[in-house]
């Protein structure tokens, strides 16, 4: 998996793509954790649930479904009071926290380690990779994090997560500066 501050860069850049009037704590708060919440199924190893089981990591919780029923879920639990008001909004609201959230199993399918991401869960449950796999992939577990390995994984976060966002996001700037 790429690491949680590779996962947050990604939801910043992507919420950086909507207007002014989403922009608030709540919001950016929203993106990051849309982007984090699909590793949680790591606590399912404490239960014996395996890696390739249909619940394991890089299972459902990695799934496109699964980024769209988050990106439903958040939105009308944080901004209910915009289904009856705007629809458009909502429809917005949606769609970026469904790329915030799609975008981590995207990332996950970019790195070096792991057997797969399961994208298209639950019709179908084999794990897939990008043909590159590039990011190297983050250790489970905060000790292991910080060690040699974790400052390989964050300078290739750097490399292949970091700098495209900024790219992107300054790409974004400029775009609105012209209309």
């Amino acid at each position: 998996m790429a690491s949680i501050f590779g996962h947050a860069v990604a939801a910043i850049a992507i919420g950086s793509s909507f207007s002014k009037p989403f922009k608030s704590i709540k919001f950016w708060l929203i993106c990051i954790g849309c982007a984090v919440v699909p590793d949680l199924d790591v606590i399912g190893f404490n239960f014996g649930i395996s890696y390739s089981s249909f619940w394991g990591h890089r299972g459902f919780s990695h799934s496109i479904v699964f980024a769209l029923l988050l990106g439903i879920f958040f939105s009308l639990i944080f901004y209910y009071p915009l289904f009856k008001a705007d629809y458009k909004k909502v429809i917005l609201l949606i769609l970026c926290f469904f790329l915030c959230t799609v975008s981590h199993s995207l990332l996950d399918a970019l790195t070096t380690g792991g057997k797969g991401v399961a994208l298209f869960s639950p019709f179908d449950n084999t794990r897939y990779f990008f043909p590159w796999k590039v990011i190297k992939v983050s250790p489970i577990g905060i000790s292991k994090f910080f060690s040699q390995r974790g400052v390989n994984v964050l300078i290739s976060e750097l490399k292949w997560i970091g700098i495209p966002s900024l790219v992107y996001v300054i790409g974004i700037k400029l775009f609105r500066k012209k209309e």
